[in-house]
């Protein structure tokens, strides 16, 4: 195998000088990838049913060929907020190439059990003074616990178990043009959840958006009816937190996401929190019992929450260890009167709504926090 890739390699093209182009296909390689392959160690291309892992599953087929090492992919099913046709686009291509497609879950649930639940977490450690404000439910891009909890964690679960302590080359569609922070992600880098000496493969890395279809088309299987039916320019989650407002137009108009998205808007309306920080609820009020005025509610649910927080000094915010500290008696009135507001607010009693309660919840966590070692002399 090692021979035949350094037959085709050709001298690299605005790609990092660590990584080669394989001449006939344009894709890029480093040295460890190459490593590996010529060890036949298993290669597992992820799929979503998008257009790069369309494409970088059909480069792998053709790349791969004669490869003799396993050869798989893999599918993150994220559940309710999936388009219908992700894991049926994914079969596809599989079928196409003739590998294995292994399909995993979140065992708790989908990705729209993970937000509810994560909102019911945070009622919960609110009323229990276990945390100062309240936490949105949803996904951010500073918080990517979708990706990390329903698709690495699941993938490299199913990988781990299927191929044991044998080092893994982990593909996916990752392409410099898409972003300027997927532009600076290597075009191979160690994966320290898989096995001892696995890597990440970003193989089309330097493809522009013309190849990838250009690739779709050469495949001869069908891309994502999200892209073709709905002009979509994405596919991942029905309603994504890093959509543009095009894409979650263009899943509202498949019907058979009305079910989810209303879902999704309710968790919105009742918690107060914004998906994307931009309201999906009014995208669809006509779809919505009552949608303007409950939307109108969920703002100034959103407001006059955001001002009794405001007052939170930083060194009282939630932070890794908290509490640091305890607060003065003067402190407590001030959490106590925003703990009232806020339960007000959503209609909640809590234990902990007046200066006594509160300085004795403080004490309480702070006396059980663990203690630093005491180094000898």
């Amino acid at each position: 195998m090692q021979q035949e890739l350094a037959f085709i390699i050709a001298e690299p093209t605005n790609i990092a000088p660590t990584s080669k182009r394989l001449g006939a296909t344009g894709l890029a390689i480093t040295p460890e990838v190459e490593a590996l392959l010529a060890r036949n160690a298993p290669v597992a291309v992820g799929v979503s049913g998008g257009k790069d892992s369309h494409a970088v599953a059909w480069e792998m087929s053709k790349l791969l060929k004669d490869y003799k090492g396993p050869k798989v992919l893999v599918h993150s099913d994220l559940g309710s907020v999936e388009w219908a046709d992700s894991l049926p686009a994914c079969q596809r291509i599989a079928d196409r190439i003739g590998w294995e497609l292994i399909t995993t879950r979140r065992n708790a649930g989908g990705m729209m059990e993970r937000w509810e639940s994560r909102w019911q977490s945070s009622i919960r450690r609110y009323l229990e003074l276990s945390t100062v404000a309240l936490v949105l439910p949803w996904s951010t891009p500073a918080m990517r616990f979708c990706t990390s909890e329903l698709k690495v964690a699941p993938i490299t679960s199913a990988l781990k178990k299927r191929f044991g302590k044998t080092p893994i080359i982990n593909v996916t569609g990752v392409r410099a043009e898409e972003s300027s922070a997927r532009a600076k992600q290597p075009v191979s880098s160690p994966e320290a959840k898989l096995p001892k000496g696995s890597i990440n493969w970003r193989p089309i890395h330097p493809f522009t958006l013309q190849q990838v279809w250009d690739s779709i088309a050469e495949s001869g299987v069908a891309a994502h009816e999200a892209y073709h039916i709905f002009k979509s320019s994405r596919v991942s989650c029905r309603f994504c937190f890093l959509a543009s407002e095009a894409d979650l137009m263009a899943s509202l108009s498949d019907p058979a996401g009305h079910s989810v998205y209303l879902r999704m808007c309710e968790l919105e309306l009742t918690s107060g929190f914004s998906f994307q920080g931009k309201w999906l609820s009014r995208l669809g009020l006509h779809l919505i019992e009552n949608g303007t005025e409950r939307l109108a509610n969920a703002m100034k649910l959103a407001t006059d929450r955001r001002e009794a927080e405001a007052w939170i000094p930083k060194h009282l915010s939630f932070t890794k260890g908290w509490p640091n500290s305890i607060p003065t008696m003067a402190e407590c009135e001030s959490l106590a009167a925003m703990r009232r507001t806020v339960c007000q607010l959503y209609g909640w009693e809590s234990p902990y709504l007046n200066p006594e309660t509160v300085m004795a919840r403080y004490e309480e966590l702070y006396a059980l926090k663990p203690k630093p070692k005491l180094i000898a002399a």
